[in-house]
């Protein structure tokens, strides 16, 4: 069988999860973040979104030392998968690739992009820029209110003994502490299936997935 890179694994993956499993994981609701998982012969993809307060505690945009450190922790420590998401030792599994970042999103609005040559024939035009710029600031304002950022990590593991690797031990919870649930999507030969894992029960079983 081919072996697929994650995000190649994962867009061959998407759809088939979907349709088992209709429920989603509510819009970047925190404390809550998301999990998926593929596995394919001996290697197991997984991909994590979490909300930015999950991981360092807010979700503004870094600006001061202190909080780029925070940021830069978390991303180390995201891109070291088996010590968040701990496989038991007999199934042998190693890290092939890791990758973390933290991503910024932005609500946008169509308000507020005027052309300035709409008002330059009516003999106003310094009170209608003024207040035009004003208009631009109240959206930039608006904007950075409505900005959220969220951590996304990739990994591909390879294990000599997958079978072996079907109970998952979430030390993501001890690493952070305002991270509540992980909403987790799993896809195999067997089928897909979704769960939750919460911080009071922090393993998850998938002998029924190998």
């Amino acid at each position: 069988m081919t072996r697929l890179a994650p995000a190649a694994f994962f867009i061959v993956t998407a759809s088939a999860v979907a349709a088992e499993e209709p429920r989603q994981l509510d819009a970047h609701e925190h404390g809550v973040g998301q999990l998926d998982i593929a596995i394919d012969g001996s290697q197991i993809a997984m991909e994590l979104h979490a909300p930015g307060a999950d991981i360092v505690g807010f979700e503004y945009a870094a600006e001061s030392a202190e909080d780029r450190a925070k940021v830069d922790a978390a991303v180390a420590t995201l891109a070291r998968p088996l010590d968040l998401f701990a496989l038991p030792a007999v199934a042998g599994c190693s890290v092939v690739q890791a990758s973390a970042s933290l991503e910024s999103e932005e609500a946008h609005d169509d308000h507020g992009h005027e052309d300035h040559a709409e008002h330059e024939d009516d003999g106003h035009e310094g009170e209608e820029h003024a207040a035009h710029e004003d208009e631009d600031h109240d959206h930039a304002d608006d904007v950075a209110a409505a900005s959220h950022t969220e951590f996304h990590a990739e990994y591909l593991l390879n294990c000599a003994d997958p079978a072996q690797a079907n109970l998952i031990t979430f030390a993501y919870f001890d690493a952070f502490p305002n991270a509540l649930e992980l909403e987790v999507q799993v896809i195999s030969d067997q089928g897909a299936a979704a769960f939750e894992v919460q911080r009071a029960a922090p393993t998850l079983d998938l002998r029924d997935m190998f």
